[in-house]
Parts: structure tokens; C-alpha cells; sequence
């Protein structure tokens, strides 16, 4: 008995584990598509000041 519950709380923290680590990496993506739209918006407003 106390093996089943054992292996269930193994599975829930697994699961858990499993989703915590996709939700990092999807912050750390959006993230850096952020950074990127950020980057190419300076880079535009750069080049602009320079051609003037």
C-alpha cells in the first residue's frame, strides 16, 4: 500500500517537475523574443540618426 502512494506522489511530482521546466523555457523564449523586437527597434531608430 504505502508503495503505491509513494510511486503516485512520484508520478505527481514528475508531472510536476515536467511543467515547471516547460513553463522556464517558455518564459525564457518569450523573453528573448522580447529582447530581439527591443533590439531590431533601436537598431532601426540607430540607422535612421545616422543617414540624417
Amino acid at each position: 500500500m504505502d508503495e503505491i502512494i509513494i510511486e503516485k506522489l512520484m508520478e505527481r511530482r514528475d508531472f510536476y517537475l515536467y511543467t515547471l521546466k516547460h513553463l522556464e523555457f517558455q518564459f525564457l523564449t518569450d523573453s528573448i523574443s522580447e529582447g530581439n523586437a527591443e533590439y531590431e527597434k533601436v537598431k532601426t531608430s540607430a540607422t535612421n540618426q545616422l543617414k540624417k
